[in-house]
């Protein structure tokens, strides 16, 4: 990637408090675990909205993914599926939606596929834009509710970050609103909106950007959603926000089972993945490594980063004990006092 956009890819909002919070907190998470238990073999799959999958995690929704590489959103997607990955496609892609939907859904190891809605302009181009990802043949619209307004951040503003005339948009429901603050707080999306396109919809209602246990114990008990996804935006939108790892253990406790709980921000590694499911994370989201891995080496970079990453989590996995996921929730959890992130900096969760 040239500077300006690894600027749009790794900065944050604010001072970045937020963004490098995030990977900090999975670090300061380690574990006690019990020996002579390692099993006989290791199943990494997992069910997510009643379905069984190969594998907890998916790549998270980012835009503009063809200024990390030529084979852009449809690359990623297609090695993600191979190596048994979900894929959570972005309202802001530059491939149509068809285009990614065409090159997974037969690949018979692929993980879920999921099509993330911003709510631009009204209720009905959302509605349309919703209908045009089921006919397609995904699975869940993933509704971010986390980033009503959105400016660049500091670092994007130094690196002189724009996007190239003519560029690709060819999901977009309808144009990204403009104009005065007022003009901007009126777009903003609220609980009735939710409660219209929920009623609406066929597909299931993913909710991304939930952090307050208030709001997760809403969303079940009104029946907003059929999972939710704790993210703070990877630091890009507000900065100031808890980690990620930190806002989970509440919010899990308000949903207590009713929903699928899956998170974002600041998962680097395998074994932060399964600091996320000993936690009682369903699954997670990854953002900021597939995006590099695809910067490196398009479609192959990002196929070697999930086999790598498949096998330090099974491997870790093993030598905690458990033989699948779900057997993570019995691991004891400790604090460490190194909690030095890793040696790559920030998070680039999402758009």
């Amino acid at each position: 990637m040239d500077a300006a956009a690894a600027a749009y890819f790794l900065g944050g909002a604010g001072d970045e408090i937020t963004l490098r919070a995030n990977e900090r907190a999975w670090r300061s998470i380690g574990w006690l675990p019990r020996v002579l238990s390692t099993p006989t073999q290791v199943d990494i799959s997992t069910t997510l909205l009643g379905q069984r999958w190969p594998t907890p995690w998916l790549v998270a929704p980012m835009a503009h993914l063809r200024l990390a590489h030529p084979e852009a959103e449809l690359g990623a997607a297609l090695a993600s599926a191979v190596q048994g990955a979900g894929f959570v496609l972005s309202t802001q892609a530059t491939v149509p939606l068809e285009a990614v939907a065409d090159a997974v859904r037969a690949e018979p190891q692929r993980g879920p596929l999921w099509f993330q809605l911003y709510p631009y302009g009204g209720r009905e181009d959302w509605w349309r834009l919703a209908q045009r990802a089921q006919r397609a043949g995904y699975e869940a619209i993933v509704l971010t509710v986390d980033a009503p307004l959105q400016w660049p951040s500091a670092r994007e503003q130094d690196a002189g970050f724009a996007l190239p005339p003519d560029w690709p948009q060819p999901n977009l429901p309808a144009a990204a609103p403009r104009g005065t603050l007022e003009t901007l707080l009126g777009c903003a999306l609220r609980w009735d909106d939710v409660a219209w396109l929920r009623r609406r919809l066929e597909l299931p209602l993913v909710l991304k950007g939930v952090l307050h246990p208030d709001d997760a114990r809403r969303i079940c008990d009104h029946n907003l959603g059929d999972a939710l996804i704790v993210s703070n935006h990877g630091g890009r939108v507000l900065d100031g926000l808890p980690a990620t790892a930190q806002a989970l253990p509440a919010v899990l406790a308000a949903v207590d089972g009713r929903r699928c709980v899956l998170v974002d921000g600041g998962l680097r590694c395998a074994a932060d993945a399964v600091k996320a499911l000993a936690l009682g994370a369903d699954a997670v989201l990854v953002g900021r490594p597939v995006v590099q891995a695809l910067a490196q080496d398009g479609a192959r970079g990002v196929a070697r980063f999930w086999r790598h990453w498949r096998d330090a989590f099974q491997a870790t996995l093993a030598l905690l004990g458990c033989a699948s996921p779900h057997e993570t929730r019995s691991v004891t959890l400790i604090p460490m006092t190194d909690a030095t992130p890793h040696r790559h900096a920030g998070d680039a969760e999402d758009e």
